[in-house]
């Protein structure tokens, strides 16, 4: 799944070109690719059609573009999706899901989703509690670590409160969002903490430095374009990002610590799997 990075590589690729365009046509392909929007594969087209995009914003994973009669289109990546802006020369593809048709723009707007696991829908905006507005089905999300009004101190309270693993709350979605499983790796081996620490054991200087570590590292993948393991996450222009280069733990089995020298090993987590140094990320003796 794309994590935080990958869907802000494609927000600041989609805002400059999309900002103050009208929507001229709409094209559905695959229903599966609008079937989170219950009225309907027509009315989803009608309901865009006419309608200026006023901007595209995101939190944590969840991206959307607010529109101009209060509502917003939503865009969900699933495993395999992506918003691109190819040239208007380049062919369809046959992953094409939905085209949008741009007022004075020479590139469409492309949906394309392999899996079909993603998909776009319209949703009412709601306000956030905090002046703004997000949709409605993003509204039980939490902030996300890079964005300004996440409240620190808020967070350390409710993640020492936990009695789960550290990483298991990392990957709650309710309480801080965009932090995937790659990312809880790193800045949990940046850390030194083992995955299965159980949360309410940490202090609060651990957990600023968690928070500290786990937004430097999506920084720093945000500034080399994000993590691609495959050609299913890109840029708005199909670009792969390079940051699975600079990653210490995720994947990295049977490598070599860059602190110790121990190879890193590989474990069985909830469904999917956790990297970790065993000599710096000691196993918890409770667990």
């Amino acid at each position: 799944m794309p994590e935080l990075p990958e869907v802000e590589v494609v927000r600041r690729g989609l805002e400059p070109y999309l900002r103050g365009r009208r929507i001229d046509a709409v094209t559905v392909n695959h229903e599966r690719a609008v079937r989170r929007h219950v009225a309907g594969e027509r009315d989803f087209a009608a309901g865009l059609r006419g309608r200026r995009i006023e901007s595209v914003s995101r939190r944590g994973k969840y991206l959307w573009m607010p529109l101009d009669d209060g509502r917003a289109l939503v865009a969900h990546l699933g495993m395999s999706g992506q918003l691109l802006l190819p040239p208007p020369d380049q062919p369809d593809g046959a992953h094409l899901r939905v085209r949008l048709s741009l007022s004075g723009a020479d590139r469409d707007l492309r949906f394309v989703d392999q899996r079909t696991f993603g998909g776009l829908f319209i949703d009412e905006l709601v306000a956030d509690g905090a002046g703004g507005r997000v949709p409605a089905s993003v509204s039980h999300i939490a902030r996300d670590p890079l964005d300004p009004l996440f409240d620190d101190r808020a967070f350390s309270r409710a993640l020492r409160s936990r009695d789960s693993g550290v990483k298991r709350a990392l990957l709650d979605q309710s309480l801080i969002s965009g932090i995937g499983n790659i990312y809880a790796d790193e800045a949990l081996w940046r850390s030194r903490l083992h995955y299965d620490r159980a949360a309410r054991t940490l202090s609060a200087r651990q957990v600023a430095e968690l928070l500290g570590h786990a937004r430097d590292v999506m920084r720093e993948a945000l500034a080399e374009g994000g993590t691609s393991f495959d050609d299913l996450y890109v840029d708005v222009n199909g670009s792969s990002g390079y940051f699975d280069r600079s990653l210490r733990a995720y994947g990295r089995e049977g490598e070599p610590c860059e602190r110790c020298g121990r190879p890193i090993v590989r474990e069985p987590f909830m469904n999917r799997s956790s990297y970790r140094c065993p000599s710096c990320q000691r196993r918890p003796r409770s667990v």
